[in-house]
């Protein structure tokens, strides 16, 4: 039954942008990162984005992380300045310990900016974090 299935909260997973200096289009661009600040090897890490707002959207797109050690981040993908203004999402599946866990992390629109960038667990920079 529905009841009793377990749904394992994810904590210590973190989807965040950074902004940092791209050498092929000799910008600043934000880049967005999964970061495993948790104890555990996340396993099959697959992670889906897409955005939108009230009368657009973007392409659906799939990345494959494989595994990600514990206390490392890995890139995911570059999060053009055109779409800042969109509603983000990137939902996030993996196995660990055993189990499936799924998250859903949200760049809300005009989120991404230098003002709101904070400290950020295992990465030695600043950026913002998806809520």
């Amino acid at each position: 039954m529905r009841k009793d299935i377990e749904i394992p909260e994810v904590t210590r997973v973190h989807i965040v942008a950074v902004r940092e200096w791209d050498k092929e289009f000799l910008a600043q661009n934000w880049y967005v990162y999964l970061i495993n600040d948790w104890d555990q090897v996340l396993q099959t890490t697959l992670v889906m984005s897409r955005g939108n707002d009230s009368d657009r959207k973007t392409s659906t797109l799939r990345h494959g992380l494989n595994d990600v050690a514990p206390g490392t981040s890995a890139k995911i993908e570059l999060l053009p300045d055109e779409v800042l203004g969109f509603t983000n999402e990137y939902l996030l599946t993996f196995f660990a310990d055993g189990k499936l866990y799924d998250k859903t992390f949200v760049f809300e629109p005009y989120s991404v900016k230098e003002e709101l960038a904070q400290e950020l667990p295992v990465m030695e920079e600043s950026g913002v974090m998806a809520k």
